[in-house]
C-alpha cells in the first residue's frame, strides 16, 4: 500500500520535516539549536507547496516522540496535535532512538545498532536495535535511561554505535561494551526521513493514535540535577 505521510522531528539540535510519497521521500533538515519552533512550520509549508499537496491529501502524520530535549519533543508533539486535529488524521508516534537506528542502517547497512542520546546528568538514553525481515530496525530490549557504566548489554556480535551519547560518554560506553562495540558515529541525528519510514510501517500495522494521544515520551521525569 502506497502511503503519503508527513513526519517531523525536533528532539535534538536538528530540526527536520519529511514527506513520504510512496517510495519517494522529500525532506528538509537543518542543525539549528533553539530555532525549532521558528523553522518547523516553514519546513512543512515548503514541502507541501513543492509537492502540490495539502494535509487532506495525507494518510496520516508521524513525529519523533522522544527521548531527547524535553522542550524539543513538546514542540513536535504540539505541532502534530494541531495538524492532526485540524485534518482529522491519525498519528504514529516514533521513538527517536529507533529513528537513529533506522538512519544508521540506511546510511551504512548496519544490521545491529546501539542508539545513544546524551540525557545529561551523567546519563544516556539507550536503545538496542536489530534489522527485521522487512527492513525495519526493531528494539530487542526496552529503551531506557541509564548511567553509561550500567546500560543493558546487547547479545553477542559486533554492534554499530550511533548518536550524540557517544561524544559525551564514549569511553565509559566502550568499557561497558568491550568487544561487542564496532564502529561509532557520534554525529548522526534523528531524521524525519526515517521517522516517515517507521511511521508508514506503524500505519500498515495499525499502530497509530488519535491527535490528543500524540504525546511526548521522556523516559524520565526530571530535568534538574538531584540534590545530595
Amino acid at each position: 500500500m502506497s502511503l503519503k505521510i508527513l513526519a517531523i522531528d525536533t528532539s535534538t539540535e536538528a530540526c527536520s520535516a519529511a514527506l513520504l510519497l510512496g517510495d519517494e521521500v522529500r525532506e528538509r533538515f537543518e542543525i539549528a539549536p533553539r530555532r525549532h519552533s521558528e523553522l518547523i512550520l516553514r519546513m512543512i509549508d515548503e514541502l507541501f507547496r513543492e509537492a502540490g499537496l495539502t494535509l487532506t491529501s495525507l494518510a496520516g502524520l508521524a513525529f519523533g516522540r522522544g527521548p531527547g530535549s524535553f522542550t524539543g519533543i513538546r514542540i513536535a508533539s504540539g505541532v502534530i496535535q494541531g495538524l492532526a486535529l485540524g485534518a482529522g488524521l491519525g498519528v504514529a508516534p516514533i521513538s527517536t532512538l529507533a529513528a537513529l537506528a533506522q538512519g544508521a542502517h540506511r546510511q551504512t547497512g548496519s544490521r545491529q545498532v546501539l542508539s545513544v542520546i546524551d540525557a545529561r546528568m551523567g546519563e544516556v538514553y539507550w536503545g538496542i536495535y536489530e534489522l527485521d525481515a522487512s527492513g525495519i530496525m526493531c528494539a530487542t530490549q526496552p529503551e531506557c535511561v541509564a548511567r553509561p557504566a550500567a546500560v543493558p548489554l546487547p547479545e553477542t556480535g559486533t554492534w554499530f554505535g550511533v548518536g550524540s551519547g557517544w561524544s559525551e560518554h564514549g569511553e565509559a560506553l566502550r568499557q561497558r561494551l568491550g568487544e561487542r562495540l564496532g564502529v561509532v558515529d557520534p554525529h548522526q541525528y534523528p531524521s524525519a526521513r526515517d521517522i516517515a519510514l517507521l511511521g508508514a510501517q506503524a500505519f500498515r500495522q495499525g499502530d497509530i493514535v488519535a491527535a490528543e494521544q500524540a504525546l511526548p515520551v521522556y523516559l524520565r521525569d526530571r530535568v534538574a540535577e538531584p540534590r545530595n
